[in-house]
């Protein structure tokens, strides 16, 4: 359910769970993690996109079997959007629909996010009553502000994917048939790069 392709810098990681919104189980969760830590270790990797199968929502975060098992509160997203965060190269989220819940923090930790027209984003913790993953707030903060991290966070607003690019949440809207290719168009500069200057230019930009 977690499919991971590299080819020539590039790694792919694709949720395929289309028919349960690509909602994640506590061993995709694990795998994400797993896989993020390991690109880190690659010295040939020089971008990474995260992205999910089908056109209705790159995930809604924690199946619900297993949220109501612990996984909305485990550690593991932590460690995931740490992975990604850490990652010394490109990394570009591509939010195929919409994003929900704990999977915000795996797409907040990267560098880029671009989405389609029909997506939506909402973080509904206050309403469910878990509180976030605990950098998902200030990442959420640098990207679009306080009030407007509390608008979703505390307020639980849906947001459409119009609204997430005025405020800065996401980078750019893109047609579903262009999604890849527009996430392999923004990689292209850093797939032909020395992977020495990316990462001091990755280093420079935190």
């Amino acid at each position: 359910m977690i499919e991971l392709t590299r080819e020539d810098g590039l790694w792919l990681i694709t949720l395929n769970r289309p028919d349960k919104a690509n909602s994640l189980t506590e061993e995709m969760l694990q795998q994400l993690a797993e896989i993020a830590e390991e690109a880190g270790q690659d010295g040939a990797a020089r971008a990474l996109i995260l992205t999910g199968a089908g056109d209705r929502a790159f995930s809604a975060g924690a199946d619900l079997e297993a949220a109501r098992a612990g996984l909305a509160t485990s550690p593991t997203w932590e460690r995931l959007s740490g992975a990604i965060a850490d990652l010394p190269f490109l990394t570009i989220a591509v939010l195929n629909g919409t994003l929900a819940g704990g999977a915000f923090g795996m797409a907040l930790a990267c560098d880029l996010r671009i989405a389609v027209p029909g997506a939506k984003f909402f973080y509904p913790v206050a309403k469910l009553g878990f509180l976030p993953q605990p950098s998902d707030p200030g990442r959420l903060v640098a990207l679009i502000g306080p009030a407007r991290t509390k608008l979703i966070l505390l307020a639980g607003q849906k947001l459409t994917a119009d609204e997430a690019l005025e405020i800065g949440l996401i980078d750019r809207i893109v047609e579903p048939g262009a999604l890849l290719d527009t996430a392999k168009a923004l990689a292209a500069d850093a797939l032909a790069g020395d992977v020495a200057v990316l990462r001091g230019i990755k280093q420079l930009c935190r």
